[in-house]
């Protein structure tokens, strides 16, 4: 039988890749060939595991644009800066011997480029792997569009209208031209919808999240998969630097901070987050790569690193105070630690009210964000034994993700 090869492709920062490459490990170990696309800056990550690893075009630009950021505006930001990336699948998917059985397993941006594929191989096969539940359309509670929680009485018929209207809106007009485009290249007839058409592409769609932190909805795509978070860390055996660990134990337990290693216009959140401890007389853990964010002089009681494991820091902090994404969200449930998110955009604001939901945290929108108000959370959230017992709970849930079983899965759709 010819040789089976998953070709896994990400977009986006390390806490994207993360998950994506504990599932390519996971294949590589059942026996199967794999390689992986992914942004180049990630090398580093990919490479020391012996992967097979074909870098893609990343616009480091981006980070720095003003709307990358936005609730509405962020999605065309990403969706133009992935294009270059995302372009060079097809030729190299075109390029693997022909006798070989391909499983394409993409992030949902890369999944009109994996129809092309498609195209090309008709044998290939398609797996869509979704991150974070609201990268699944549903018109099923819990509803959120951006920041905007929809009341639970809005009938289905109206929730159907309010999706497509920011389809209409906000994704097709940005996305559909270069699509299309592209599928006219290939000989392909155009669609009309985006969400649409990459829901209903997959062979199987993938969920990189368990049960627990978001049941399956009645009009979530099928075949479906499902799956724990799975966690990957590049350093399993790294401990706490002895800066850390020094810090750690002079004082109280801290309050760790990070907007997420990719955001450089953090610079408000950072100063809210300095004002808001020395009011409540907390010591704080501060981490961003990007220096320049933080007064050149940072009081006694703050620590900047550029990085620190959170597997390693979780089970020794008060509280930590974060973005939304969904390797944050997943690293401080697996440690039980008490949560405060701070959501941008894109799909930070359903990962908060997913943790209020479990009491495990709560949640200020970015929008919002000035140092009085992260004041009052941090009193809802710190020394909280409610918030504390619930974080508790959903780490006894939060075990490690089984992929033998998918593994297998995986492998039985080029069967």
């Amino acid at each position: 039988m010819p040789q089976l090869h998953f070709v896994v492709v990400t977009i986006g920062s390390a806490g994207d890749l993360f998950p994506f490459m504990r599932v390519a490990l996971a294949l590589r170990e059942a026996g199967y060939r794999v390689s992986m696309l992914g942004p180049v800056q990630h090398a580093p990550f990919v490479e020391p595991t012996g992967l097979a690893f074909q870098g893609l075009p990343a616009e480091e630009a981006v980070l720095d644009h003003p709307d990358l950021w936005h609730p509405t505006r962020g999605l065309a930001v990403v969706w133009r800066a992935t294009r270059p990336a995302m372009a060079r699948i097809p030729a190299f998917v075109a390029a693997l011997p022909v006798d070989e059985r391909i499983v394409l397993l993409a992030h949902p941006l890369a999944l009109p480029e994996a129809d092309l594929c498609r195209a090309r191989r008709p044998g290939l096969k398609v797996v869509a792997a979704y991150l974070a539940p609201s990268n699944l359309p549903t018109v099923h509670d819990p509803l959120m569009l951006g920041p905007y929680p929809v009341p639970r009485w809005v009938p289905l018929d109206a929730r159907r209208w309010l999706w497509r209207r920011l389809g209409d809106a906000l994704i097709n007009p940005v996305a559909l031209p270069d699509v299309n485009a592209a599928r006219a290249a290939h000989g392909l007839a155009p669609v009309a919808d985006l969400v649409e058409h990459i829901v209903k592409l997959p062979d199987l769609s993938l969920t990189l999240f368990p049960e627990w932190f978001a049941p399956t909805q009645a009009d979530w795509p099928q075949p479906l998969a499902r799956t724990g978070f799975p966690l990957y860390d590049p350093s399993p055996q790294a401990e706490l630097s002895p800066e850390v660990a020094r810090f750690l134990e002079e004082g109280a337990k801290p309050v760790v901070f990070t907007p997420g290693t990719g955001n450089r216009q953090a610079a408000w959140y950072f100063r809210c987050a300095l004002d808001a401890c020395a009011r409540r007389g907390l010591r704080a853990i501060l981490l961003t790569p990007h220096r320049g964010q933080l007064p050149a002089q940072l009081p006694t009681p703050a620590l900047w690193q550029d990085y620190v494991p959170l597997r390693a820091l979780l089970p020794h902090v008060a509280a930590l105070v974060h973005h939304g994404g969904i390797g944050t969200t997943a690293e401080a449930l697996r440690a039980g630690t008490p949560q405060l998110v701070v959501p941008l955009a894109h799909d930070q604001f359903d990962n908060a009210a997913r943790v209020r939901a479990l009491g495990a945290g709560t949640s200020l929108r970015a929008a919002r964000l000035n140092a009085r108000r992260l004041e009052r959370r941090l009193a809802e959230v710190v020394g909280n034994e409610a918030v504390m017992e619930a974080a508790r709970r959903a780490a006894t849930l939060c075990v490690p993700a089984d992929l033998g079983p998918l593994c297998a899965r995986l492998a039985s759709l080029a069967a």
